[in-house]
């Protein structure tokens, strides 16, 4: 029972923290096209918030390991809260530069917060559940991952609605004293040695990982960047632009995308168990759902290239991408936890959420450049590149799980 409690707990904590990091995006995203950014120059305001992502993960899960996933899990929404308040100050008559290096500072922030909280939560999974209970893992594992990113779609529109009504400078205010009471919950409730680990763990393992675990890594690099190549500055931009869609609209549709993006990866076990035979996944789970992938994206490309209906291509397409992606994320989940044992949790997954953080990075910084120079098609063309690479990583991936030593 305590292990479901403190389940419950950790699985809240992500929740809240996840509401205010989806409400940001949006807000942030929206508020600086409205002031007449360029897609560049937006996607050069989260650079900085996947860059610490990297660096954060890579620490991080040695942290964690060190001093207990508490500590880490309170760090991230700490940090969160001041990053939310820090950007209500500011000041839209400042110059564009000025503007921008603030923004990017704060976005930073906010990056080191994301995946300190991200870390703590997804080891504490592992470390909660009974070794070899792989069946276990696979479900809790998806329904916290399929939850959050249900989460981060209503934290989508919140930021538009809350952009639309109260302005930026309220909106963020109050996400930052929502998240401050999480917080609070968490600082009082969840036990300090949670994920620590039994035996000391030099920092120098941070980079030392089994061919498995390098192997997915490289595989989250380029899954995840497929997705943010079009998701982070093309798509909304393409929304707001060249559709006339209003704040609440581009907020909406990305908060029902990802909402459905979450449900499914909840249901990724039920969806994938006559597939797997009743079993869990493995490497080849994770290579067809890349390649699969692949083919649809270069489809919704070759629509957008032939000026076919946009609710038919960007909209039905990228929904369908959405479920793809959804189960392929939710398989590579699981296996990062499968291929390693809880003493070494924290530190895996942090690493694994690096490569991860490292996707996002690439891609963010390729939406805005590839969309100002060619477009939604060729950001398509280009997710659906890095996701084909995805596929051929995975294809190299253990048929059978081994874990880490």
């Amino acid at each position: 029972m305590t292990d479901l409690r403190n389940y419950t707990l950790v699985t809240a904590a992500y929740w809240g923290f996840t509401l205010t990091d989806g409400a940001l995006r949006m807000l942030v995203l929206l508020h600086f096209h409205q002031l007449g950014y360029s897609p560049v120059q937006i996607a050069f305001l989260f650079l900085l918030y996947e860059f610490f992502g990297v660096v954060t993960n890579l620490i991080g899960g040695w942290i964690g390991s060190q001093l207990g996933l508490k500590v880490t899990l309170f760090a991230g929404l700490t940090l969160q809260v001041i990053a939310l308040g820090a950007l209500a100050l500011l000041d839209p008559s400042w110059p564009v530069l000025l503007s921008v290096g603030y923004v990017m500072g704060w976005q930073a922030l906010s990056g080191i917060a994301k995946d300190l909280t991200k870390m703590s939560s997804k080891s504490a999974i592992k470390v909660l559940i009974p070794r070899d209970a792989d069946s276990l893992l696979f479900k809790w594992v998806a329904l916290l991952t399929g939850s959050k990113n249900a989460l981060k779609g209503l934290g989508f529109f919140l930021g538009g609605l809350l952009l639309s009504t109260v302005g930026f400078r309220a909106a963020l205010l109050l996400l930052a004293a929502g998240l401050a009471l999480v917080l609070l919950a968490s600082l009082i409730l969840l036990p300090r040695e949670i994920g620590m680990a039994q035996k000391i763990i030099k920092f120098s393992a941070i980079l030392s990982k089994s061919r498995q675990i390098n192997l997915l890594a490289a595989a989250r690099l380029f899954l995840f960047g497929s997705r943010d190549i079009w998701f982070v500055v093309g798509l909304p931009v393409f929304l707001s632009a060249s559709l006339g869609w209003s704040h609440t609209e581009v907020g909406g549709f990305f908060a029902l995308w990802v909402i459905g993006y979450g449900g499914v990866q909840a249901f990724t076990p039920r969806l994938l168990k006559s597939a797997l035979g009743g079993g869990t996944p493995r490497g080849g789970t994770a290579s067809t759902g890349a390649f699969a992938l692949a083919g649809l994206t270069a489809l919704i490309a070759v629509g957008v290239t032939l000026e076919l209906s946009p609710w038919l291509t960007v909209v039905a397409g990228l929904a369908l991408f959405g479920l793809i992606f959804a189960v392929n994320s939710s398989v590579h989940s699981y296996l990062i936890l499968a291929y390693t044992e809880a003493d070494d949790a924290a530190l895996n997954v942090g690493f694994y959420y690096m490569a991860n953080a490292a996707g996002r990075l690439v891609g963010t910084l390729l939406s805005g450049i590839v969309f100002q120079l060619s477009g939604l098609v060729g950001c398509l063309w280009m997710s659906a590149v890095f996701v084909l690479l995805a596929g051929g990583i995975s294809l190299r991936l253990p048929a059978g799980l081994q874990r880490s030593e």
